[in-house]
């Protein structure tokens, strides 16, 4: 591919992203939606999702999607706070479904990793690009990179940056104290415009979600299974040992990365948006990272939700046994204090 094609998928998949967001008015709060009132079905979800939905989901299904994104903590405040009354509201961390959103189920439908998206046309991106897996945070500690990352008291992405350069602290045997070397306050965007910044100059480098980078075609560093959130294998020795405290006095214990969807306003149009959405292969061709027993529920989860997902002959294909109740390697994944 070339430089002049890249760079235009590259803006084509921004601007379309950014289209999604105009979507809002399906979300705005009001009195409970049902079938009778529209077939548009309005979806709140978490800014990493917001591409995914927008180019992989809404031509994938029959009935008007409205979608609107924001880093998940400001998706669970905000309907919290009757700021919006989605009909479909899919989080990057399911702890929010614990607290302060506490649906009756929800499902854990995909998972992510957390990687360093660099942009090779620029000097702090080459000095990435040479440090590799085994040295990428040399550069960083050195001044040399101008990164970008997104507010953990926004979105899970951003306390999970703090998780995984904690976890990097302890990994790399030559390095310590990782978070207060890298991070600085002016690094900080919103999670829908982080890797756009790359655009714009602004930076050379972010700290990502393995999926922003993939749909974006950016290069990226994979990170050691040990600091990078996604291998179950490492939940409870490494995870499980960092933690981040929301404004609200909420306590979020690092675990495996997961997302979690539930339906607020179950209508037909609903129930068939849920489905795709949990199960749909546009996941995997956005980046995300899917496991055998997704999608997997908790909570009282409602028959018609049950069958439809049950009659997907794609979500068949990769359960193996569907419906489960979440398996020990998800069920674990965020303890509230």
């Amino acid at each position: 591919m070339t430089d002049g094609s890249l760079t235009a998928r590259r803006r084509f998949l921004l601007t379309a992203g950014t289209a999604a967001v105009a979507g809002i008015a399906g979300c705005t709060s009001g009195s409970s939606r049902d079938s009778s009132r529209s077939t548009t079905v309005a979806i709140l979800a978490a800014g990493s999702l917001q591409n995914a939905l927008a180019n992989g989901l809404k031509p994938a299904v029959d009935v008007p999607v409205e979608i609107e994104a924001h880093g998940s903590a400001t998706v669970a405040r905000m309907i919290d706070e009757g700021q919006r009354d989605p009909d479909i509201v899919s989080v990057a961390d399911v702890a929010l479904f614990e607290e302060p959103l506490s649906p009756s189920w929800h499902s854990v439908f995909t998972s992510n990793s957390v990687v360093i998206a660099y942009n090779p046309d620029t000097d702090g991106g080459a000095r990435l690009a040479n440090a590799g897996t085994e040295s990428w945070y040399e550069p960083m500690v050195n001044g040399n990179v101008n990164i970008g990352r997104t507010d953990p008291d926004q979105d899970p992405l951003g306390y999970r940056t703090l998780f995984m350069l904690k976890l990097a602290s302890r990994y790399y045997e030559d390095t310590s104290s990782l978070r207060e070397q890298i991070l600085q306050q002016d690094q900080i965007y919103p999670e829908t415009s982080l890797i756009s910044q790359f655009e714009t100059g602004s930076i050379d480098a972010a700290i990502a979600y393995r999926n922003m980078a993939v749909e974006r075609d950016y290069e990226y560093i994979e990170l050691p299974d040990q600091i990078d959130l996604s291998n179950p294998q490492y939940a409870e020795d490494w995870y499980s040992t960092t933690s981040y405290t929301l404004p609200s006095g909420q306590e979020i214990q690092g675990g495996l990365i997961s997302y979690g969807s539930t339906i607020r306003h179950m209508s037909d149009a609903a129930v068939s948006v849920f489905d795709i959405h949990t199960t749909g292969s546009y996941l995997e061709e956005h980046g995300f990272l899917l496991r055998d027993q997704f999608p997997s529920y908790t909570g009282d989860v409602p028959q018609r939700v049950r069958q439809a997902t049950d009659q997907s002959s794609e979500n068949q294909s990769r359960l193996g046994g569907s419906n489960q109740a979440l398996s020990s390697t998800v069920s674990d994944i965020t303890v509230l204090v």
